[in-house]
């Protein structure tokens, strides 16, 4: 082996067992400025092709163990050399050879004996084309980046525009109908019929706040003027929290609301962002639980490590309708449409759980669904531990 001490320069690999031929070709392309590599048989080039990566290869046909087409086949088929520009070195009246060479993967042969100038122009057009190709084929690997990207971003407006017309406009409408109708007809309505409607106005001014709050949480997660503020993190009274604030909707159902979370959970995390994943997680375990149904809320270790931390495994498990396997990959999906009624015929937007992933991820956690039809779901998220003093 023998290295030009620039490490900037194009390596070439010369595969040749005739010494020969390896003295004048490496003086010809150390004048011209290239890093040399030498092997003198084809299972030496293999290992220098496979661990140098050169530039471009300059191979001998007739070489003592394996030949240079099998040399050549081999460079192909591996993953890290294939794409190395490989030319052959053979005599001028072998047609069959240049042939072959071809089928097996070259892209340029050189006949001996050696001219000069003919030998660096083709190495140099050759590392050119590679160069280009390596080129396009990192502009198109950005371009379908930025299209992806670009769909998300599409997709991400069309959700946007979409429950800004439809779901918004009927929460919109479902107040303005009510108000309408109290405003025209109070005088006529008993003490019980007035309790009734109050209520069932504050359940959709409630749902529509909710729903104003997530589009809001949710633009500003997409314009990056969210700033993450985490702290420690009480699990144990945010469950307890969470469980009272949710309480009264569950009894409408006759939903059993519990938590098993144990004293001195904590994580550290944004406590905001906390909040808004477990209230739509509950919120939306209610959703779809059937009357006389199970919620539990649980807080366990999580056994894997990210980055040397610890983590707890935050769960709302519910013994409600279930998901299937093909639905559970649209949920997390903002691209995805899935909307079902819940068991009641609540409605929802789905952008309760777009932006539980968003929130998650921002606490350097992760988010995964486990459900099974007619046997309810389990919705997990992780986030990093703290441990208390």
């Amino acid at each position: 082996m023998d290295f030009d001490e620039t490490d900037e320069k194009t390596v070439i690999l010369i595969i040749d067992d005739n010494l020969g031929n390896l003295k004048l070709l490496s003086e010809y392309l150390k004048e011209s400025g290239y890093k040399i590599l030498i092997a003198e048989d084809g299972e030496e080039g293999l290992r220098h092709a496979k661990f140098a990566l050169p530039d471009l290869i300059l191979l001998d046909i007739m070489m003592p163990g394996i030949d240079g087409f099998e040399t050549c086949c081999r460079l192909k088929e591996n993953e890290t050399t294939k794409d190395i520009p490989v030319i052959f070195m053979t005599a001028a009246s072998e047609t069959a050879d240049k042939v072959r060479g071809f089928k097996s993967g070259a892209t340029d042969y050189v006949t001996k004996p050696f001219e000069q100038e003919e030998v660096l122009a083709r190495i140099a057009t050759h590392l050119t084309i590679h160069r280009q190709k390596k080129a396009l084929s990192e502009l198109n690997a950005k371009l379908c980046q930025a299209n992806s990207e670009l769909t998300e971003l599409n997709a991400t407006k069309d959700k946007f525009f979409s429950i800004i017309a439809h779901d918004l406009k009927n929460a919109l409408n479902t107040l303005l109908s009510g108000s309408e109708l109290l405003a025209g007809s109070v005088c006529r309505f008993n003490r019980e019929k007035t309790e009734l409607f109050a209520k069932e106005m504050l359940s959709s001014v409630k749902n529509t706040f909710n729903l104003l709050e997530n589009l809001l949480n949710w633009s500003r997660i997409q314009q990056g003027k969210m700033d993450i503020r985490p702290k420690a993190i009480d699990l144990y009274k945010l469950a307890c929290h969470q469980i009272s604030f949710f309480q009264k909707k569950a009894e409408r159902k006759k939903i059993e609301l519990s938590h098993s979370v144990k004293p001195d959970t904590f994580v550290y995390a944004d406590l905001n962002m906390t909040d808004t994943i477990l209230r739509n997680l509950i919120s939306n375990a209610i959703k779809f639980t059937h009357n006389s149904g199970k919620i539990t809320v649980s807080a366990q270790s999580f056994d894997e490590k990210n980055e040397n931390h610890e983590f707890v495994k935050i769960s709302v498990s519910d013994n409600g309708i279930g998901i299937s396997a093909y639905n559970i990959i649209k949920l997390l999906k903002i691209e995805c449409k899935y909307r079902t009624l819940g068991t009641d015929g609540e409605k929802g937007t789905g952008l309760g759980l777009i932006l539980c992933k968003e929130f998650v991820r921002k606490n350097r956690g992760i988010i995964w669904i486990e459900s099974e039809i007619g046997k309810g779901s389990t919705f997990s998220f992780t986030l990093p531990k703290v441990n208390p003093l």
